[in-house]
């Protein structure tokens, strides 16, 4: 069957026909039948270079040949048990051995679930009741942080999602990024804040880097105020580097969110920090996190393979970082929209300057956006169908692959 005609049946299944808002393309997304490498095949028979990648996860591209090889390992001897497995012991030894922060690490099944974990903990240890996150910064689809933006530098939450009580989201408080003031502000004036969290290199809003010693200086005042820092790096995570982001700018958090690359293309979560925070944690201590599917052995098997193929080929980020570069002094040399890149993650924003914040992003031109993504996709280029989406390369990109990407840009940027 046919994209459209498979569509058509899932909406009569699915709440909009989608497993994901994000994936609710107009009049139609297309359909999957394979991928391998850099590239997706549809049910259409197109051939697209793909620069979505399950939204980061597949830093080494599609069917991997030695994550297949460990998955068929894996799943010849099962692929749940309910029990620990030595497989736990590896993927978390490579974790904590590559982040100064992390002394152990739970695994849980999603992203949203180890943000939740996090901020249940922090609670738990400070016994405070708020928490303060970056306007537009998402950390996935619980109650605590779905909350809009607001129009002052630090508002009180408003829920922004049907079905969440305002009297929950009242306890989350916002800041704009790159603003050391506001944070300092908020956290002067409230004495009952627990964490704050942030993406350091905030990747769901499109691509927003912290500008020179922000990372640092929000170090300092959250340690200044004993309020715990959580830096959610499940976009990051081996993304910008072995080490993520806290690795790269040289600051140490207290608590840490992983997902995405950490499970090798396989659902994954994972949360971790320092051991006398970790040791609150259910059954060592009196803060509840459980789950079915956490430590999942085929998804632990499909994680140590990526981040040892990420250890034994550390050009791959060198590499990478060249390629996306390339893209951008192609894309950016009219002076025309801007481009933001960083390692393998990279931008065009539809907005003169490159945006420092979420208020900034929105003043994109999404209509722009929307008419440019159409063309890329006629083009052979799969991008995140949002501005507020990054995009992502993978080892698999050859050369070829990234002259075509360039050129895309350019043809349908420019004429």
């Amino acid at each position: 069957m046919r994209s459209d005609d498979l569509f058509e049946r899932a909406k009569t299944l699915m709440p909009g026909g989608v497993s994901s808002p994000v994936r609710a393309i107009r009049p139609y997304p297309f359909y999957t039948a394979r991928a391998a490498g850099s590239r997706l095949t549809t049910v259409d028979g197109r051939d697209l270079i793909d620069c979505c990648l399950g939204y980061g996860p597949l830093i080494l591209g599609h069917a991997h040949p030695e994550i297949r090889e460990a998955l068929l390992r894996q799943l010849e001897k099962g692929w749940l048990y309910g029990t620990p497995t030595p497989l736990e012991l590896d993927l978390a030894g490579l974790i904590v051995g590559d982040h100064p922060g992390v002394e152990t690490i739970r695994f849980v099944s999603t992203g949203s679930e180890a943000t939740m974990a996090a901020i249940r903990l922090a609670r738990g240890y400070t016994g405070r009741s708020d928490i303060v996150k970056v306007e537009g910064g998402f950390h996935g689809a619980h109650d605590a942080v779905l909350v809009r933006a607001g129009s002052g530098a630090t508002t009180l939450g408003v829920p922004d999602s049907a079905g969440v009580l305002p009297d929950l989201v009242a306890h989350t408080r916002q800041v704009p990024f790159n603003d050391l003031e506001a944070l300092e502000a908020i956290l002067s004036r409230n004495e009952d804040v627990a964490a704050f969290i942030l993406e350091p290199i905030m990747g769901n809003i499109g691509l927003v880097l912290p500008d020179s010693g922000y990372l640092a200086g929000v170090r300092e005042i959250t340690a200044a105020h004993d309020v715990l820092l959580i830096f959610d790096e499940i976009i990051t995570g081996y993304r910008v580097g072995i080490g993520g982001a806290q690795v790269r700018y040289g600051v140490t958090p207290d608590l840490t969110t992983f997902g995405k690359i950490i499970g090798g293309g396989l659902p994954i979560g994972a949360f971790g920090g320092r051991r006398d925070i970790m040791d609150l944690i259910a059954p060592a201590g009196p803060v509840y996190q459980a789950g079915t599917f956490s430590g999942n052995p085929a998804t632990l098997a499909a994680g140590c393979a990526t981040l040892r193929h990420l250890h034994a080929h550390r050009d791959i980020y060198r590499r990478l970082d060249e390629q996306t570069r390339a893209i951008g002094e192609q894309v950016c040399d009219r002076g025309e929209g801007s481009f933001v890149q960083m390692g393998s993650m990279f931008k065009y924003f539809f907005r003169d300057a490159p945006p420092r914040n979420y208020r900034e992003v929105k003043e994109c031109d999404t209509a722009a956006f929307g008419r440019f993504w159409f063309s890329m996709l006629e083009a052979g280029i799969f991008l995140p169908p949002s501005q507020f989406e990054t995009n992502f390369l993978s080892a698999a990109h050859s050369e070829q692959d990234v002259e075509q990407i360039a050129a895309a840009y350019v043809q349908c940027l420019y004429g």
